[in-house]
């Protein structure tokens, strides 16, 4: 038996000579030294021997079996090095050459304007309607019925609004007015809050018209509101955010949901007031529609008109955007186009 075991070992160093990469050495151990290997077999015989045979043959194999695992961690080292060392030959870099510049995402701008006029009014103590109480997917009810649009209003029309398959009376909203309704549902005034959505409107694609924008529905009910105060919050916003310096007016419109009724519009940036093809050669152009709730609107919700008033507004993103940034074409925000997309 120590015969068999002096000529396995010598057979494994001629193996291990022979080897040439790390992978001829992890099967020289499994060979060898693995619990079917070589060495192990021998083992198994011990068994058969008298105790002075196992002791001495024992040690033996033992000793044989410590050779044999020093010379392959010294094999395996000496290859593991020389394949590193190859390896970072090949894949060697240059850390002093300059880098390669790798394009980044950043927000889009209309993302960035919504953003900002949402911080605005928060900053003036109105809080975000949650995602469930401002749906894209309506009911002509929260839409048109709750705010007091008749029921032959053209607002109404399929040429005009985009109806959806579900069944007759849902459609994508028009307007984030619906949200306000949805606020003010159970809720006991004071209500101060904003929604910022996407709506869409069957509209003909021009530089100033999509049939898909965002918006943003603004609503404070309380005790003792009044028109001064819509004014007040309104021209505080206007100031944050285009500054002090750029005219704005107020004139009179109609709105079903709300009486009286405003439109508030900013100077062209485009033209300077002079007229052009961005504002229609008005010089000005609208930025949000305003006014005072309707009692009808408070009534439809459990609101008691005779001791609440308040008032709603609802102002279009990209428009504000468009000022803003001289901008004069709304399709610009929808193309996709990265050289546009990169100024900001």
């Amino acid at each position: 038996m120590k015969t068999q075991l002096e000529n396995i070992y010598k057979n494994a160093a001629d193996d291990l000579e022979k080897a040439s990469s790390i992978n001829d050495i992890e099967e020289i151990r499994a060979k060898y030294l693995s619990r079917k290997g070589e060495f192990n077999e021998i083992k198994k015989g011990l068994k058969d021997l008298s105790d002075e045979d196992k002791r001495t043959v024992g040690a033996l194999a033992n000793e044989i079996t410590r050779k044999l695992e020093s010379a392959l961690k010294n094999k395996y080292d000496e290859f593991y090095k020389k394949e590193l060392n190859e390896k970072l030959e090949k894949e060697r870099l240059d850390v002093t050459l300059p880098g390669k510049f790798t394009p980044q995402g950043h927000i889009h701008p209309l993302t960035s304007t919504t953003n900002e006029i949402v911080s605005i009014f928060q900053n003036l103590g109105f809080s975000v309607v949650p995602d469930e109480h401002s749906p894209e997917v309506e009911t002509e009810y929260y839409n048109f019925d709750m705010l007091n649009v008749p029921k032959d209003h053209p607002a109404r029309d399929m040429q005009d609004t985009f109806y959806t398959k579900v069944a007759s009376n849902v459609l994508l909203r028009s307007q984030t007015s619906g949200a306000q309704i949805h606020a003010m549902e159970g809720k006991n005034p004071p209500i101060r809050v904003v929604s910022p959505g996407r709506v869409y409107r069957n509209e003909n694609i021009n530089a100033r018209k999509n049939n898909f924008f965002h918006q943003i529905e603004g609503l404070y009910v309380d005790k003792d509101i009044t028109f001064g105060d819509l004014k007040g919050v309104l021209n505080e916003f206007i100031r944050l955010y285009f500054g002090s310096s750029r005219p704005t007016r107020f004139r009179s419109s109609f709105f079903p949901f709300t009486e009286p009724s405003a439109e508030i519009d900013v100077q062209c940036i485009m033209c300077d007031g002079k007229g052009c093809r961005t504002c229609s050669g008005t010089g000005w152009l609208e930025i949000l529609g305003a006014g005072m709730v309707d009692p009808n609107v408070l009534r439809g919700v459990g609101i008691d008109p005779d001791v609440y008033s308040g008032f709603a507004f609802g102002m279009g993103v990209e428009r504000l955007a468009m000022l803003k940034y001289a901008i004069d074409d709304i399709r610009l925000f929808f193309n996709n186009d990265v050289r546009f997309l990169e100024q900001f």
